[in-house]
């Protein structure tokens, strides 16, 4: 009789949780607004509570079918850190001609409890939300909620008026937060067939179905009258087509966590893409939409404000002649070439493969796009006959580009053949060197596009490794510090990160960031060399004390001998991981420390020497030390040859890291004479 109550009472309980859980806009409870963690993910900073998008396709006379997608979603709010879910921004399309996204109907409401624990609300305003013009082809419309505070509950609602109906955005069911309930719905015509794209690891179903549909159409005829006037008379008619229909409906989708070296992680998020294949109208020939990478590129390249671009020369000539006067090798025309842009042109911050101001007017302005800076670059080496073409990519910051369409890609570089091979440039970058990239564009592949418009896919990671080579003098004075001078090099990416990172600072803001990574030890005579000299080196020396190296037990010394520059914790804890491991490019750092032993003391044991491998030739560790008469001589080598490693690999990797901690961390026990 008691299991029976205790099972009616479960039930109760939830069907009153269901009753409370009112998804209505403007229906926010209570409990809702009580709820100080997140109940499955306390760690969670906000929660999205409900999203719905209902996508369906309108038609008018004048218009023909355009889609109208209905957004819907509930955000809570559980701490500061959360208020960044408060912001909102929305891509518009557009086209050259008029044709455009047009957002409408938007309204937004932040709730919060007031000490009489009565529900308040606070409405967005006009003020509160702005235009901004990404690229000539995306403007995003941005909203910012008020009066966002801990503990509150906001949400939204607006529609997307679009004519685009062969470019539809991925349905995001899965975020960095967790999604306690999505609903997502699409309806199309009978006459568009979709292929879907299913992504990311949690499991889901779609569901179709279909159903008749119509649509009352106003309608105007013009007749002449019997005294031979013309008039309009209006009328009606109905529309009558079948409408396939697909939903999914998922609860209690987990965040995606952060991990290190992912990348960005939206590449690997729970969504669904459709893919327009083809629109077949009775009567009418069938028209084919689905493409492949070939047809996207083609695409491109046939735009006027891409392809056509490429082909002016005129504007550069003289200068490029003067450049140019005597240079006969193709490796210094490149470097001179691409010197020139980057000392002469200025990126705007706007991404884009198709130019803005286009190739001419930037030049004269010295600023510009992405495409503006690069199509210039590359119309320049082309008319110094060399090789160059452009490649398309996808930033990270845009996803991989998994399926073919042409947003897939949102920028665009340079590619030259050289005698050693192929060569990458990228001249918005003022910090680059001719075959070096910065990380946000080293994004798995770029589409290679050649003159005749064919196309492939090239890799955008460097070959070749970035390298840190370090030479560190070190001595240990009578008071158990320890003292020394370190002689540093960078090349290739690493040496672009110094740049980007030191180039600006003053002497004293360096050596305190250099102090931040250097485990607290004090730095003194800090100086850096060809931070602005590209195509060099960077070269840092600077002279160290540290406390933390040596310990006196008992009259014997133990030494940390890679002293502060030991790896002291590894980035990958978890115990499983689901993302593959994304180290942007190749690393190798190689150390030699020269240690004299202290007055009065000898070597009473040294860690035993050790080579690690990961994988086949994924990477490799390598442990040597010696004594040499009165100095330990220590040589250490740590490489990563390539920039991605699978998932499947993660519990090498792990191992690998835990293997270099322990051995770097091991101690060197010196005895009195």
């Amino acid at each position: 009789m008691k299991s029976n109550f205790l099972t009616i009472l479960a039930v109760l309980c939830f069907v009153n949780t269901s009753i409370s859980q009112n998804y209505k806009f403007g229906k926010v409870s209570k409990e809702e607004l009580l709820q100080k963690e997140h109940p499955t993910d306390p760690t969670a900073d906000a929660a999205i509570l409900y999203r719905e998008i209902h996508t369906e396709f309108q038609y008018t006379n004048n218009d023909g079918f355009y889609m109208v997608t209905d957004v819907f979603e509930r955000v809570k709010i559980y701490n500061k850190e959360g208020f960044d879910w408060a912001s909102k921004e929305v891509d518009l399309y557009q086209s050259t001609s008029s044709s455009k996204d047009e957002i409408i109907g938007l309204k937004a409401y932040t709730y919060y409890l007031d000490g009489n624990n009565k529900i308040e609300e606070v409405k967005l305003k006009n003020d509160g939300v702005f235009e901004e013009k990404t690229t000539k082809y995306i403007h995003k419309t941005k909203f910012t909620m008020p009066d966002v505070r801990e503990g509150c509950v906001i949400e939204y609602k607006y529609s997307i008026k679009s004519p685009f109906i062969s470019n539809i955005d991925e349905f995001r069911l899965q975020e960095t937060i967790p999604v306690e309930k999505i609903e997502i719905r699409f309806a199309s015509p009978e006459y568009f067939v979709f292929k879907t794209h299913q992504k990311g690891w949690v499991p889901y179903k779609v569901e179709s179905t279909s159903r008749d549909r119509t649509i009352a159409l106003a309608n105007s005829r013009s007749e002449y009258d019997r005294y031979g006037n013309m008039t309009n008379r209006g009328g009606a008619r109905d529309f009558k087509f079948k409408e396939d229909i697909y939903t999914i409906d998922l609860t209690d989708v987990p965040a995606m966590k952060e991990e290190s070296y992912a990348g960005n992680i939206d590449n690997y998020s729970t969504g669904l893409k459709f893919e327009l294949s083809y629109v077949d109208f009775p009567g009418s020939s069938m028209k084919t939409y689905s493409t492949t990478w070939e047809d996207v590129s083609k695409g491109i390249y046939k735009v006027d404000s891409f392809g056509n671009e490429l082909d002016k020369d005129n504007y550069f000539e003289d200068d490029l002649n003067s450049l140019l006067n005597g240079v006969s090798s193709q490796e210094e025309k490149v470097n001179k070439i691409f010197s020139f842009v980057l000392n002469k042109m200025t990126w705007n911050r706007y991404t884009g493969y198709y130019t803005n101001e286009g190739v001419k007017e930037a030049y004269k302005k010295g600023s510009g796009n992405v495409a503006d800076i690069n199509l210039m670059l590359i119309a320049m080496l082309r008319k110094a006959n060399i090789n160059a073409n452009p490649v398309l990519v996808s930033t990270k910051d845009n996803g991989m580009p998994l399926f073919p369409t042409r947003n897939g890609f949102n920028y665009v570089i340079a590619a030259v053949e050289l005698p050693q091979g192929m060569v990458l440039l990228d001249a918005t970058n003022k910090e680059a060197e001719v075959g070096v990239l910065k990380p946000s564009i080293m994004n798995w592949q770029g589409r290679l596009i050649l003159k005749d418009g064919t196309s492939s896919w090239v890799p955008l990671s460097p070959q070749t490794h970035a390298v840190k080579s370090s030479m560190v003098n070190v001595a240990i004075k009578p008071d158990m510090t320890v003292t020394g001078v370190a002689k540093n090099r960078f090349t290739g990416n690493y040496a672009l990160k110094y740049r980007a990172k030191y180039k600006s600072l003053n002497a004293d803001a360096t050596r305190k960031a250099l102090e931040k990574d250097a485990n607290q030890a004090e730095l003194s005579e800090v100086n850096f060399e060809n931070l602005n000299t590209l195509g060099e080196p960077v070269a840092l020396d600077y002279e160290f004390e540290t406390f933390g190296a040596v310990e006196d037990v008992a009259g014997k010394l133990y030494l940390s001998p890679m002293v502060f520059m030991a790896t002291k914790e590894s980035p990958f804890k978890p115990e499983t991981r689901l993302y593959p491991i994304d180290f942007g490019y190749p690393m190798k750092d190689r150390y030699i420390f020269n240690i004299a032993l202290p007055e009065g003391y000898k070597v009473e044991s040294l860690p035993e020497n050790a080579v690690y491998n990961l994988g086949t030739n994924m990477g490799s560790y390598r442990y040597l030390i010696s004594q040499a008469g009165n100095n330990i001589q220590l040589s250490v080598e740590f490489s990563i040859n390539t920039s991605y490693i699978a998932a499947e690999e993660y519990g090498n990797l792990k191992k690998f890291f835990e293997l270099l901690i322990a051995k770097e961390n091991e101690k060197v026990v010196l005895s009195k004479a």
